[in-house]
């Protein structure tokens, strides 16, 4: 598989998402692939600020994708849009130049919720995801309607994990956790913990209005 390392992406099955592409050799990479089956393999780097990386610098567990779109850019770079297809495991980088081919292997989720439980996670998660939507000043209210159409619950917990406010790490984390239940664990602690921060952000922009509001009044 050829491989494209992304350096601040982390690719989930089923999600597409925009990347630019500047790189030489990413670049020989993308030509060659989009004008063959448009099937690659994308790793995140270890650290985004390594420009030329090496083996050594690629997380070793990624998302096989197919290049939907390739856009040309005025400045050279290109634009790809790209969707996950299925999580894979390195076994053994074959080749680094011109660009990074890989042996890889399937690397399986497992889902181990079923019937009520699995309905009632499902339910749980949608609505929390909902309310951050909804408090949120940065979120369109638009992605509250996409997450309550997704009947997946797979795709439900990566296309949520694609957009958390976390590390590139935390989501190479939960890219590589391999049970359904362990992730939406994860994934729920994280959504929680954001809705704290908005909820005392709230508070905060409240007491400060209301501050500023009786400053006035004393004003007056």
């Amino acid at each position: 598989l050829p491989i494209l390392p992304l350096k601040n992406t982390v690719l989930f099955p089923g999600v597409v998402v925009p990347i630019t592409v500047g790189r030489d050799r990413s670049l020989v990479l993308v030509k060659e692939a989009y004008a063959g089956d448009k099937i690659i393999g994308v790793v995140t780097q270890n650290d985004e600020d390594v420009e030329e990386p090496g083996y050594d610098d690629l997380n070793h567990v990624g998302t096989v994708a197919q290049i939907i779109k390739l856009i040309k850019m005025p400045d050279g770079s290109r634009s790809i849009v790209i969707q996950g297809k299925s999580v894979f495991e390195v076994e053994e980088f074959t080749q680094e130049q011109p660009y990074f081919r890989a042996k890889t292997k399937a690397y399986p989720r497992e889902m181990d919720l079923h019937g009520l439980e699995l309905s009632a996670s499902v339910r749980n998660i949608k609505e929390t995801a909902v309310d951050i939507i909804n408090k949120s000043p940065n979120i369109p209210s638009e992605a509250a309607i996409a997450v309550n159409n997704i009947n997946s619950p797979i795709f439900l917990l990566n296309f949520i994990a694609s957009n958390l406010n976390v590390h590139n790490e935390d989501k190479q984390e939960l890219l590589e956790t391999q049970k359904f239940s362990e992730n939406l664990d994860k994934i729920m602690e994280f959504l929680e913990q954001e809705l704290q921060v908005l909820d005392m952000s709230e508070k905060i922009r409240t007491k400060v209005k209301s501050d500023i509001d009786d400053q006035q009044r004393e004003f007056y």
